[in-house]
């Protein structure tokens, strides 16, 4: 009897010190957060202003490809969005928009900080539909006449435009 109210006994006291160092240790950690905060809003900002300096530095390079997705000669302008995101991965996302219409026509492109290079790009499906190089689908010409058909008669006649067959 008195062996087990000795095991119990030491059972307690070591469940009480770890209670009690593991609160020393959280008001510790605490206390240091709330020093560093200033620091870490300092730090946030400073990174983004470093990304927005390297996706200033980086336009030329998306515009560049842009033009070299641009098979059709679609594109007259390209404007870019002022903000600048931050994504969890590190990358850097800057989105924009070409001639003048920011619902249609719009795209974004993740920079790659560490390469200096432009990484993935997405497309609005309009602005996609206006890269998209028809003669490596000359063995199905009816994807090309179902997308076609699927527009009013106005959006044909432009689509054709665009891409340099009216």
């Amino acid at each position: 009897m008195k062996n087990t109210f000795k095991v119990v006994l030491i059972v307690l006291i070591t469940i009480v010190f770890i209670l009690v160092l593991s609160l020393v240790f959280q008001k510790d950690k605490e206390k240091k957060l709330n020093e560093s905060e200033g620091e870490t809003i300092v730090k946030e900002k400073n990174d983004l202003k470093q990304a927005k300096e390297f996706a200033e530095e980086m336009k030329p390079k998306v515009e560049e490809r842009l033009h070299k997705i641009d098979i059709h000669n679609f594109i007259k302008t390209i404007t870019f969005d002022k903000g600048v995101n931050v994504n969890p991965m590190g990358y850097i996302i800057i989105r924009g928009y070409i001639n003048g219409n920011p619902e249609k026509y719009d795209f974004s492109a993740s920079l790659e900080y560490r390469s200096k290079e432009v990484g993935t790009m997405t497309f609005s499906p309009e602005l996609s539909y206006r890269f998209k190089d028809w003669d490596k689908f000359k063995d199905e010409p009816e994807l090309k006449e179902n997308y076609l058909k699927r527009l009013s008669e106005k959006e044909r006649e432009q689509y054709l435009e665009d891409i340099g067959e009216k």
